[in-house]
């Protein structure tokens, strides 16, 4: 089932992860490699924040829907250099997700077509 679950996720044509194990970074880092394949990583307490807030009523369904698009504009998965953290190498980005190594354009005219 896992590898079934793998590669509907690898062919879809928007990818969601809801949680953040390793198979979600192989799949999002796969997806990457693959030409950036949409993939939104959701800030989870910012979404539960905005849920609480519509569920209070204090938006409406069309400034909720628009505050989560704003939100995740930044987080579709697309070419980033990956995050090294010294001091913190567990808060870094996987090479797994975020295989920028591989995927490194030779110049700057292709770097700017993949964005």
């Amino acid at each position: 089932m896992a590898a079934l679950d793998y590669l509907v996720s690898l062919e879809s044509d928007i990818f969601v992860p809801t949680y953040d194990g390793n198979m979600a970074k192989v799949v999002e880092g796969h997806r990457r490699h693959l030409g950036f394949k949409k993939t939104i990583l959701l800030d989870r307490k910012l979404l539960v924040d905005l849920i609480d807030q519509y569920n209070a009523g204090s938006f409406t369904w069309n400034e909720f829907s628009a505050a989560v698009k704003e939100a995740h504009t930044e987080r579709m998965g697309n070419p980033a250099k990956r995050l090294v953290i010294p001091d913190r190498p567990k808060e870094e980005d996987y090479f797994y997700s975020n295989p920028w190594e591989c995927l490194e354009p030779s110049n700057e005219s292709e770097i700017s077509s993949i964005i």
